[in-house]
């Protein structure tokens, strides 16, 4: 019998949940997120479920971009970082892929190449997240420059919002207002909304939306009414693989940080760090056993962690399932017992959980 650890992904669950972000921005268009290998659920996959309804697909670099052109992926795919060397620049001209400009070296390294044909640009605005863009002062400087190009034949004016997951922060606020005041009168389409925004922000949506964390059916947002509109697309799963009653006193696992107040049946469960559980998820966190909600005793080890058989009294639980997360124990629920996101958890999975998709939601 193979190894249980095993996440599920719901494909029709990420196309259910791109056209719920789109339904929030009409007439917007969406660049479905897929880097990092789809938040950890699987590009190739992922990126053909998508194919029939995708305006664009989003990725972090050149080579996530040619493992979409590979299999056969027709729609614009937007290089969220750019290109990082002039050598990039044949593929990307060739292969219709969309290219963020964020810096003065690829301004110059697009004007000393000669394309084919000219390019999309995306230039990117630096209004306070402080990671990649130009910063609202030397903007028009920068698309002034990209405008006299040949090389280029339109360009999205873009910014990411570095708080648009707290509701009340003033900086979503204050940020639009400087990248508005930035392109006033320059024509072109404009990209702000990440998931955050998609979900609360109107104003914010414009043209292009870049949803990324919701296709996936987890909220970036730490509250339940965003969570409750979207499906969640992965159900990671193992199983109860040993049983036994630990006494008042014993305890369980490394460094003893769960000792038994009273007799208890601990079951260990086939998963760990090294499939992508977190080692730092605290006793308490909720997993989903046979149809019962339970919790894990004690700290998580590389290839196992316990849980809490008690609701079954002295049934033979071995070979239960055991939802680490899913439709029953949401991830956002377990990346907060475990000071993390849920980002993380789903990138975090490693190559020896078996992944397995279906096209409709179970």
């Amino acid at each position: 019998m193979a190894r249980a650890a095993t996440a599920i992904i719901t494909l029709n669950a990420i196309k259910q949940n791109y056209l719920y972000a789109k339904s929030l921005s009409k007439p917007a268009k969406a660049i479905a997120i897929i880097k990092a290998n789809a938040y950890g659920h699987g590009a190739i996959e992922v990126a053909k479920a998508l194919a029939d309804v995708a305006d664009a697909f989003g990725v972090a670099c050149l080579e996530e971009a040619k493992e979409l052109r590979d299999i056969g992926i027709k729609q614009p795919i937007l290089l969220l970082e750019g290109f990082f060397s002039t050598d990039e620049l044949e593929y990307i001209n060739e292969n219709n892929l969309w290219c963020v400009i964020h810096s003065q070296f690829q301004l110059e390294a697009l004007q000393r190449t000669k394309l084919t044909k000219p390019i999309t640009a995306w230039l990117k605005m630096d209004t306070g997240m402080h990671r990649l863009g130009f910063l609202p002062e030397k903007y028009l400087d920068a698309w002034q420059q990209l405008s006299k190009m040949s090389q280029v034949e339109n360009i999205v004016h873009m910014s990411h919002f570095s708080s648009a997951d707290e509701l009340n922060s003033p900086t979503t606020k204050q940020q639009q207002a400087l990248f508005l005041e930035a392109i006033s009168g320059l024509p072109g389409d404009i990209s702000l909304a990440n998931s955050s925004a998609i979900l609360t922000k109107a104003v914010a949506r414009q043209q292009w939306t870049r949803p990324g964390i919701m296709l996936y059916g987890a909220s970036p947002i730490d509250n339940e009414t965003f969570t409750q509109t979207l499906i969640p697309a992965m159900t990671f799963i193992t199983k109860v693989i040993s049983q036994r009653t630990i006494t008042e006193g014993e305890s369980v696992g490394y460094n003893a940080l769960w000792k038994a107040k009273k007799t208890t049946q601990v079951g260990t469960v086939s998963i760990g760090y090294a499939d992508g559980y977190p080692r730092h998820a605290a006793n308490g966190t909720p997993v989903y056993i046979n149809g019962k909600k339970s919790q894990i005793l004690g700290r998580v080890s590389m290839d196992m962690m316990m849980v809490d058989l008690s609701m079954f009294d002295k049934q033979n639980c071995i070979g239960f399932d055991v939802e680490l997360w899913g439709d029953n124990i949401l991830a956002n629920n377990v990346a907060k017992c475990s000071e993390t996101i849920a980002y993380a958890l789903f990138c975090g999975l490693t190559r020896r959980v078996n992944k397995r998709y279906f096209d409709k939601v179970l």
